[in-house]
This record gives C-alpha cells, sequence and structure tokens, in this order.
C-alpha cells in the first residue's frame, strides 16, 4: 500500500480514478487489500461516487475555460466529448433511466466518469444526474462484487 494508507482509503482512491472505478476497486479490496466483501462494496461505491459532485458542478465552466486556454485542451475535451457521445446512446434517448444503465454496466467504457460526462453532454439537470448516477454505480458495485467473488460470470 502506498504510505501506509488504509485498506479502506486505498480502495476509496483506486474506484476514484476514470481508468479503474469499481472494475479495479473491488477485486483489489477483496485480493491484496483483504477486506471482506460489504467492505470493498460499501468504500469501493463511496470512492467511485465522491468525484461525481464536483464532476457534475464543474465540467462545463472548467472544459469552458481549458478549451479557451490552450489548443491541447480544445483537442483533448473535442475527442472525449465525441467519444463519449458515440457510446452514450442510451443516455440520449433515456435520459436518467438510460444514464443508470449506462453507469451500471461495468464495462471499460462505462461508468460514472464516463457517465457525468453523458449526462452533461445530454443535458441532464443535476438533480435527475446525481441519484441516477449514484444507482448505476450501486448496480455496477453489485455486478463486479458477485463476479469478483466467483457467483457470476461476466464475458
Amino acid at each position: 500500500m502506498i504510505m501506509g494508507l488504509p485498506r479502506e482509503l486505498y480502495t476509496m482512491l483506486i474506484a476514484m480514478v476514470p481508468i479503474s472505478e469499481l472494475r479495479g476497486a473491488i477485486p483489489w479490496a477483496l485480493t491484496s487489500g483483504g477486506l471482506g466483501w460489504e467492505k470493498a462494496y460499501l468504500f469501493s461505491c463511496l470512492g467511485n461516487f465522491l468525484p461525481v459532485i464536483p464532476l457534475l458542478l464543474y465540467l462545463d465552466p472548467v472544459s469552458g475555460w481549458l478549451m479557451r486556454r490552450s489548443s491541447l485542451m480544445r483537442r483533448f475535451f473535442h475527442w472525449l466529448f465525441a467519444r463519449t457521445r458515440r457510446r452514450s446512446k442510451v443516455v440520449e434517448r433515456y435520459e436518467a433511466l438510460g444514464l443508470i444503465i449506462f453507469v451500471a454496466i461495468p464495462l471499460p467504457v462505462t461508468g460514472a466518469w464516463t457517465g457525468t460526462v453523458a449526462a452533461f453532454l445530454c443535458g441532464i439537470r443535476f438533480w435527475y444526474a446525481l441519484p441516477a448516477i449514484a444507482s448505476g454505480i450501486l448496480l455496477a458495485g453489485v455486478v463486479v462484487t458477485l463476479a469478483s467473488l466467483g457467483v457470476i460470470s461476466i464475458i
């Protein structure tokens, strides 16, 4: 573990990272972290949820400001937004319900981070997006926990 951090905090930090999210945090917590499934689920879901509120609130103003300041940031955000639009058809069609489904599917191009960007791009208001993303995180946590315990298999 890094710098003697408690296993629970380390689990939350792994879950906060856009690439790993729950898909990385729960298996780590159950194996290397030595946590029981209850703590693995709880701390992973909590860690995955923590960036959602600031992202929902500040993605628009921060991305706009960065795109005005730097051509590199402008290219990055155009790439990110185009990539997210291609993968978020279910969110466009079903809005908050689609957002739950999008976040709940534990695949590399889905999750809380991408779901937050999809909510922003689809114009889903904060108070609709927040519980939808939280619900998706909780559902994805169940799927990843059950898969990590070998109860279900994911192809």
